[in-house]
């Protein structure tokens, strides 16, 4: 924030008024709606059997599904794979997305758990959307979602001694 406020010669107070946060501000910045913001913000919150099937089906809605959500999500993936500034903005999006909610359910290395799974499943993404592998571009997202979900939830919450 001290950084843009900087740029624009303006008092950090100024783009606080404006953007609450750093994740309103680049969501702005990138014209991701807030709808989209507030789906991937929740969605760790609650630690249960049903976690790993709605990230996949969150993260899936946002990055594969309404038009005016998911076509900010992959200009950026698409600019994070070819350029810097774009990667470093997705990382940080990702990150402050990981942990957005309440996470202190999901135990000891939370962050990195989470980590893999969306790391997991930004591989899906691109190889749905980007790269346009047929077997994954032709099923439906349900389909994924029962298939990826138990991997997710495994990583997100796993058995007791395994973790």
């Amino acid at each position: 924030m001290r950084l843009v406020a900087a740029d624009a010669g303006v008092d950090v107070s100024m783009v606080m008024q404006f953007f609450r946060s750093k994740d309103e501000l680049f969501a702005s910045v990138m014209d991701i709606p807030e709808s989209a913001l507030k789906k991937l913000g929740t969605v760790f919150e609650e630690a249960d059997e049903r976690l790993g099937e709605r990230v996949v089906r969150t993260f899936l809605q946002a990055w594969d599904g309404a038009p005016e959500e998911s076509e900010p999500l992959m200009a950026m993936l698409r600019n994070a794979m070819v350029h810097a500034q774009a990667r470093d903005q997705l990382r940080a999006y990702i990150e402050s997305r990981l942990m957005a909610g309440d996470s202190t359910s999901l135990g000891p290395d939370a962050r990195l758990r989470a980590g893999v799974a969306l790391s997991m499943l930004v591989g899906l993404v691109t190889g749905r959307q980007i790269i346009g592998v047929p077997m994954l571009t032709a099923v439906d997202q349900e389909t994924l979602v029962a298939m990826a979900a138990p991997a997710i939830q495994n990583i997100l919450l796993p058995a007791k001694g395994t973790s």
